[in-house]
């Protein structure tokens, strides 16, 4: 079973990243932290990587429902999405599966929560362009 949902994009790096920014704020997500691991490893090892970025999105109503129920889940927060770099120089990007990830925790109130997001999250997928 996979845990995410993916897409090979059309376009520059940069661009893809602004586009997937923009559809994951057209379905009601911030993002709250943007992590550029190519740049954390070149600096913190000084090692070279492929371009690869974890936004970690955030739609607060959601959320706000979601801990609700649950205290805890905030550990499994906020949801990431990765535009990287693919071996063969496209650009993906790739949303965790909500429903996935929120399947380890045993509460059925969240299911119809993981099921919006990963909606939200298609839709934000489908907006982006094909490669």
């Amino acid at each position: 079973m996979s845990y995410t949902l993916d897409k090979r994009v059309e376009g520059e790096f940069d661009e893809v990243i602004e586009q997937t920014t923009d559809a994951l704020a057209d379905e009601g997500f911030g993002v709250l932290c943007d992590i550029d691991i190519q740049q954390a490893f070149k600096t913190k090892l000084d090692k070279e990587y492929r371009q690869y970025r974890i936004l970690g999105a955030c739609n607060p109503p959601l959320a706000h429902q979601a801990l609700e129920e649950e205290l805890q889940l905030g550990t499994l927060l906020p949801c990431n999405v990765v535009v990287y770099e693919t071996d063969d120089g496209e650009v993906g990007v790739s949303a965790v599966d909500p429903e996935v990830m929120l399947s380890v925790v045993d509460n059925p109130e969240l299911d119809k929560i993981a099921a919006d997001v990963r909606e939200q999250f298609e839709r934000v997928l489908n907006e982006l362009p094909n490669a």
